[in-house]
């Protein structure tokens, strides 16, 4: 990667007058990350890991290296009296470069956005989603595995299907029929007291809230079929706007979604009491 020696850094906020330019390479090219948050009585939930997902966007992007200070700051002025929202994150590389070449100097912009807490995800949480499998498989590109990028194209045709099929969410497979995640969510199951998930080392993204049930519980990361999805004795898929809810039904395949909770209850407060 080139190495950008010169940078700037300019956040803007819904209530800023300041435009984006119609060269910026975040709109051209797709080219910048965004991260996704919950924000409760004024806190930003998971912070941490949003944070870490942002700084491991930039290094593996080649972006300068984030301020967090001044947007740490931003963040607080305007989340702060907030009871039950969505903070998104957006940081493009700014204007600059020929074509896809990149600018000698990168004039990093970052977009901060304040959006309503979906109204559906406690329905969802306490009935559960119903999933059926995606038509679109998830190409693989194991230079931007793991990263939630601009290029969201994939995403788009799947929410476009869903639109012909009868369920909540959907199981997106890459073209070996690997299970890799949700529509916008990750997925994992629990099969005999284990949890375990599927690798997103060739395509999909790493998501923060799994991040954050690994600091609490042992996750195996593995290729995953949809048969050790409809065998498992729960599964869930989870983001962290909406935290982990159960999978009600795979197809034809139903759970039960009481015994569901009460499994991952179950794990959650064994491991917190080694």
């Amino acid at each position: 990667m080139q190495k950008i020696i010169n940078h700037t850094q300019t956040i803007i906020t819904a209530s800023d007058s300041t435009t984006i330019s119609t060269s910026d390479r975040g709109l051209n090219y797709g080219d910048g990350f965004f991260t996704t948050a919950k924000v409760v009585d004024g806190q930003v939930q998971y912070w941490p890991h949003h944070k870490a997902r942002l700084i491991e966007c930039a290094e593996r992007l080649g972006f300068p290296e984030l301020d967090f200070y001044s947007l740490e700051n931003k963040i607080t002025q305007h989340t702060t009296d907030l009871q039950l929202s969505v903070l998104k994150i957006l940081i493009t590389r700014g204007e600059g470069g020929r074509g896809y070449g990149l600018p000698s100097e990168c004039n990093i912009t970052i977009l901060l956005s304040v959006l309503d807490y979906p109204s559906n995800y406690s329905a969802l949480a306490k009935k559960g989603v119903r999933l059926e499998i995606s038509p679109i498989k998830l190409a693989s590109q194991p230079y931007l595995a793991g990263l939630k990028t601009l290029n969201r194209l994939e995403q788009v045709l799947i929410k476009k299907a869903m639109q012909t099929q009868n369920c909540d969410d959907v199981l997106v497979l890459d073209h070996n029929n690997n299970v890799i995640e949700a529509s916008a969510a990750n997925i994992f199951a629990i099969k005999n007291h284990k949890v375990f998930s599927p690798l997103v080392d060739e395509c999909g993204i790493k998501g923060v809230y799994l991040q954050s049930l690994c600091d609490k519980l042992p996750v195996e990361f593995k290729r995953v079929q949809v048969e050790d999805l409809t065998q498992a004795d729960a599964v869930f898929v989870c983001n962290s706007l909406m935290g982990a809810v159960p999978v009600k039904s795979i197809e034809q395949q139903v759970f039960n979604t009481a015994n569901s909770h009460a499994l991952l209850t179950k794990l959650l407060a064994k491991e917190a009491e080694c």
